[in-house]
């Protein structure tokens, strides 16, 4: 979604035994990057559902959104001005299903593994830095922050 020229991106970090799934986009002007599954919101979508539907898209998985790292502005490498809400989910279903269109590869790395210079081209390098230094302090906060009716899930 784009409003006064800001983007709204969701995106999540799907972990699966102490790994995450890393996708190589396929679009023209981030061929060949690295990203967590992510993508706008559409008008009028609410933020959680918008994450998982990216994930879905873009993975094949179905998944539970466990927390958030929160809320990140940025420039992005195709200069625009984002706003990105970035969540932490788990497996629940489906199998992975990359959309050869979007999607080039995946794979299954160590948060770690993300901090080393040069290791993947990374779409946006700073900003899935940081999320991954709060991935890995587990600088977490509860999904109540975007939906107070979830308080009594948790």
């Amino acid at each position: 979604m784009t409003q006064n020229g800001i983007v709204l991106v969701v995106s999540v970090s799907i972990i699966h035994e102490d790994k995450l799934l890393m996708i190589k986009e396929n679009k023209a002007t981030v061929r060949n990057t690295w990203n967590f599954p992510s993508g706008r919101i559409e008008y009028h979508e609410d933020i959680l559902e918008a994450a998982r539907r990216e994930a879905k898209e873009e993975t094949g998985y179905d998944v539970r959104l466990t927390a958030t790292t929160g809320i990140y502005n940025f420039m992005s490498s195709t200069n625009h001005q984002v706003i990105l809400f970035h969540f932490i989910g788990e497996i629940i279903g489906g199998s992975l299903q990359l959309d050869k269109a979007e999607i080039i590869d995946s794979k299954w790395i160590a948060p770690a593994d993300l901090l080393i210079p040069d290791f993947l081209e990374l779409r946006d390098q700073e900003v899935i830095q940081r999320i991954t230094q709060n991935l890995i302090s587990q600088k977490e906060y509860s999904l109540t922050l975007f939906n107070s009716s979830l308080e009594n899930m948790v």
